[in-house]
């Protein structure tokens, strides 16, 4: 509809030829309302032509309106601009027009009506009067010199008939005289012009008149020659019924007379006629200069949406550019149509965006780089095995990569923002972390490096931290990064390999002198026993007894060292986990612990890679301990569980040893599977030990926690999928 409306828009030329016909159909209509005549045969048409032109000009004008309304109404840009100017125009051109219109129709009506006064159609009416006294005059005169004439050829025969009517046209004034018999036939005829023609016959209504005895006489036009007399009367008899002779006589008017008679007529006549016209005449002008005010008007109008647009064209176009320009359309080119200010305006705008996209194009270029370069050093942060965090100069957490919420136990990228203040309300490992580097934070050195020591849901951390203070200023803002790695596992690692070689030469140098010292007791026993006395012989004995338990006890200790320092020969076969603990927990069962064995196993467990004979030592070993913690408890409880979890992506069999016993300390806690670690007073110290190195041994992971409600969880995590250790050798069997 909108388009439709648009093509109704006519141009400027088309619009002119429509103002140029109106205005001659104006001029028209306005000659036409002054002749009667034309008035009668045009100014109908004329009226229905103008306002059907002007019902269209009208319709065109209404469409611009409804255009400039409809893009007021959307606040399209310079739709109010048009508007106002379009008011201001119309305005500036309405008002005089106005004014002129209203003095028009004053004038006309005061001028029409002094065209008709009273004192003016009674001195038409007295000069119509005057002309025609003078003429009726003329008349009688004529009347009765052509009655003398009609009785002086009472005794005239026909023979002398035209003898005496020449002898009577001299001596009067009269230039044609005739006369005529009973049967209206010419008797006689004298005429005094030049070209001879027949007299005039009369009429009907003459001849009756005549026969009344009375005579006609009348103004009466002859042929080209302008006015005359005509007298026609019956001519006496003396017979009493009569003869029925007529004498005709046509007497001149005096030219001069005549005009002056026809003119007074005319214009009196015409007088009358405008009279009777007076108020159409009046209607007619009115009519047409309001047809005049509304083509004006609307050429005002018209011209005003003209220029208006013309004049607001460059701006909504400027205005349009400068929106394309904020949504980032830079490449924006405006055409250039005026040489003007506004097209000087439109030239320096082009060259604005053509500025603005050179400069958008380097600094997209120099953000791709950056955003490139960004995302490189994000990715190798990412995959870092070292936490590294960043922290502005208030200590607000910026920055911070994957292994940094790993190694602090909190998922740092929910924590962007904060301070390490709130951040360590969540995690022992921060909390600890801050004290630590506070200092160092509060001072801005340049430079540090740090170890610090945290207990984290898993443990003890030992953490290797450094870190340097990035000055503000270069584009970057001040602050603190901090790179750390969680060196516990290299910490034990490191121990581990000092205590297996330390069990290595204990088992070596130990080992070598316990045989001959058993077995030099026992020859001692056997050689010396027969020659003593029984009391000095149960001594020697108990003596001897007592070299040999502790020979055993050396060796057990000796082999538990080789055990711990040994590297693992697994037997690795597919085995049931739910049946390798039920066969452990059946041995304690039927013994008196003392203790209540409780299982719950998971069902579903999938069958496990691992070596049968080193599940079942750390088992024994986990009961055991846990056996000996419940010592003394009235209600003592051991719980063994088995289920399946996914750590990540990968798929785990948890153990669990779980005790209602007294628990542990923190300080032990954090070193409980250290070697010689133990809080029994008989214990080796290399149980536990064993335990995490053969779990190790499967891939698998051992920790220990104090339970809210007291006692002890071992869990241990082993594989079941391809981290699962494998030997070539490996065996079908389910166990």
């Amino acid at each position: 509809m909108v388009i439709a409306l648009r093509r109704l828009s006519l141009g400027l030329l088309p619009m002119g030829i429509i103002f140029v016909v109106l205005l001659l159909s104006l001029l028209v209509m306005s000659d036409a309302a002054q002749n009667s005549e034309r008035f009668e045969r045009l100014y109908i048409w004329l009226l229905l032509f103008n306002s059907l032109a002007l019902v269209f000009m009208a319709a065109l004008i209404g469409t611009k309106l409804f255009l400039v309304t409809r893009r007021v109404l959307r606040n399209e840009p310079g739709s109010r601009l048009t508007l106002k100017l379009v008011t201001l125009f119309v305005g500036l051109a309405l008002v005089p027009v106005m004014v002129v219109y209203y003095f028009s129709i004053t004038f006309l009506d005061q001028g029409i009506d002094s065209w008709f006064d009273v004192r003016v159609e009674k001195a038409l009416e007295d000069a119509l009067e005057l002309s025609r006294s003078s003429l009726d005059l003329r008349v009688r005169q004529h009347t009765q010199e052509t009655e003398s004439l009609a009785r002086d050829l009472v005794d005239v025969s026909q023979a002398l008939a035209a003898l005496r009517l020449g002898d009577m046209r001299d001596d009067s004034r009269a230039m044609e005289l005739a006369l005529f018999g009973a049967d209206n036939r010419i008797i006689a005829y004298t005429s005094g012009a030049t070209l001879q023609r027949l007299p005039t016959l009369p009429t009907g209504e003459v001849l009756m008149l005549l026969s009344q005895g009375r005579t006609y006489s009348a103004l009466e036009p002859v042929y080209d020659e302008g006015l005359h007399i005509r007298v026609v009367t019956p001519v006496p008899s003396r017979s009493p019924s009569g003869d029925g002779r007529i004498l005709q006589a046509v007497y001149p008017v005096a030219p001069r007379m005549g005009a002056l008679a026809d003119s007074v007529q005319d214009a009196f006549s015409e007088y009358k006629e405008f009279a009777y016209l007076r108020g159409p005449i009046k209607q007619s002008f009115t009519i047409t200069l309001s047809l005049a005010l509304l083509v004006s008007v609307m050429a005002a109008v018209w011209g005003a949406l003209y220029s208006a647009g013309r004049l607001v064209a460059p701006i909504q176009e400027l205005a349009e550019g400068t929106r394309a320009v904020a949504a980032g359309e830079y490449h924006k080119k405006l055409p250039v149509t005026q040489n003007d200010e506004l097209g000087f305006l439109v030239r320096s705008f082009n060259a604005m965006t053509a500025t603005l996209a050179t400069t958008r194009d380097e600094v997209e270029r120099s953000r791709r780089l950056a955003e490139s370069q960004r995302m490189y050093l994000e990715a190798v942060l990412q995959n870092l095995s070292s936490g590294v965090i960043t922290l502005d100069r208030r200590l607000t957490l910026r920055t911070a990569n994957a292994a940094a919420s790993q190694i602090l136990e909190v998922d740092l990228e929910r924590h962007l923002g904060h301070d390490l203040d709130e951040i360590a309300r969540h995690s022992g490992v921060v909390e600890r972390f801050q004290e630590e580097l506070g200092p160092f934070f509060s001072e801005r050195r340049p430079e540090w490096s740090e170890q610090l020591t945290a207990f984290g849901a898993g443990g003890r951390k030992v953490l290797m931290c450094r870190g340097v203070w990035l000055s503000h200023g270069s584009g970057l803002r001040g602050g603190p990064v901090v790179v750390f790695d969680d060196i516990t596992t290299l910490i034990q690692a490191q121990r581990d390999a000092a205590w297996a070689e330390v069990a290595r030469r204990l088992a070596h140098e130990i080992k070598n002198p316990l045989t001959p010292i058993q077995l030099s007791a026992e020859r001692l026993e056997r050689k010396l026993q027969p020659h003593l006395k029984e009391a000095e012989a149960q001594m020697l004995q108990r003596s001897t007894q007592t070299i040999i338990n502790q020979v055993e006890a050396m060796k057990a200790m000796v082999n538990a060292f080789s055990d711990y320092a040994r590297p693992p020969a697994l037997a690795i076969k597919l085995l049931d986990l739910n049946q390798l603990v039920r066969e452990v927990a059946e041995l304690y069962r039927h013994g008196d612990i003392g203790v209540r064995l409780e299982l719950s196993l998971d069902e579903r467990l999938p069958p496990l890679r691992a070596d049968a004979g080193r599940l079942r030592q750390v088992l024994h070993n986990l009961i055991k301990n846990g056996l000996e913690a419940l010592e003394g408890m009235g209600d003592g409880c051991l719980s063994l569980q088995t289920r399946q979890e996914v750590d990540g992506h990968r798929s785990m069999v948890e153990i669990l040893v779980l005790d209602n016993g007294r628990g542990l300390s923190e300080d032990m806690m954090a070193r409980l599977f250290e070697p010689y670690v133990t809080s029994k007073p008989k214990g080796t110290g290399l149980g536990l030990a064993i335990v995490r190195k053969l779990v190790e041994e499967h891939n698998g992971m051992v920790r220990a926690a104090n339970r809210p409600e007291g006692g002890v969880v071992v869990s241990i995590h082993l594989p079941l999928s391809e981290d699962s250790p494998v030997d070539t050798h490996e065996s079908r069997e389910v166990v």
